[in-house]
Formats: structure tokens, C-alpha cells, sequence
């Protein structure tokens, strides 16, 4: 993914941790196989 953005690994982790912590994303399933659910607005 942040070889595709043209970003840090890092700077990805960032993005998703405020995304998390404003419940704004969430991860379905287990660490291997599962996915990001959005939730709606």
C-alpha cells in the first residue's frame, strides 16, 4: 500500500491508527486473513 501511495510504511500506520481511534475503520477477522471494514457516515 505505501509503495502505491508513494508513502512511509510508517506514515500508512499513522494514517490508520487516527482512522481507528475515530472509529472510522475497523478489522474484521483474524490477523492473517481478515479485513477493514468502514463504517458508514
Amino acid at each position: 500500500m505505501a509503495e502505491t501511495i508513494g508513502i512511509t510504511e510508517m506514515a500508512i500506520e499513522k494514517q490508520l491508527a487516527k482512522l481507528k481511534e475515530k472509529n472510522i475503520i475497523n478489522w474484521i477477522g483474524p490477523d492473517k486473513g481478515g479485513y477493514w471494514e468502514l463504517k458508514p457516515l
